[in-house]
């Protein structure tokens, strides 16, 4: 199972960034990466590192397992490393699916100096992070494959890391971009997973009508 979760991984990568950046660029002409935010050792900048702790940490658990690192005990059974297959071929596709629904706005990261729109469409319209639901999905199918003490590090680095990334870099970004607008959104759209007034609304056939709210429009002087 250990060769099957770093095949999975290495596709997780190859989908979520390689295929996702080549569509940006094809579409845009820009890769929509930004990078790590903030300056050195800020949480800001604990975000982004900790995010590429735990991408090294996830390709490490399953070398680890084909190495001979023992997993934990209880949870070293055919069904659950079963299980975390589904879980995480689901993640992976969820990834790219989300990522696919901000269209020109996806990025890797933020530029305080660059307006995008606010997508609130789409998965956008059940969860306001819905890629990094995603991405935590599939780290957490990825040890239920190969369930050793390094791939339960990743995952918990992973998700401090997304805590980070969304709480002090992308929703401080968000409200001064989208001011009002983002917080009615954020008031009735959960932040990593769906309310129970989102969950009506998708039953009832509301939420994922199409829209996207546009970036403010500058002042002259603010050009």
């Amino acid at each position: 199972m250990s060769a099957a979760a770093l095949a999975l991984f290495a596709l997780y990568l190859l989908v979520a960034f390689g295929l996702r950046t080549w569509l940006q660029v094809r579409a845009t002409g820009d890769s929509g990466f930004r990078g790590i935010s903030g300056r050195t050792w800020s949480p800001e900048w604990w975000a982004g590192v900790l995010f590429v702790l735990a991408l090294v940490a996830g390709l490490m658990g399953p070398v680890s397992a084909l190495f001979g690192l023992q997993p934990v005990n209880s949870l070293d059974d055919a069904t659950v490393a079963w299980a975390g297959v589904i879980v995480t071929v689901g993640g992976v596709g969820l990834t790219f699916a989300t990522q696919t629904a901000m269209g020109s706005s996806w990025r890797i990261g933020v530029a305080e100096d660059e307006a995008t729109a606010l997508v609130t469409s789409g998965p956008f319209g059940l969860v306001r992070n819905p890629i990094f639901t995603a991405m935590a999905l599939t780290g957490g199918g990825l040890v239920l494959m190969v369930p050793n003490l390094v791939a339960l590090l990743g995952l918990v680095t992973l998700v401090v890391a997304l805590e980070l990334q969304v709480r002090v870099v992308e929703e401080p970004y968000l409200r001064r971009l989208h001011g009002a607008e983002y917080e009615r959104y954020a008031a009735s759209v959960g932040r990593f997973l769906p309310r129970l007034r989102a969950l009506r609304d998708v039953v009832r056939g509301t939420a994922l009508s199409p829209r996207r709210v546009p970036p403010p429009k500058r002042s002259t002087l603010e050009r």
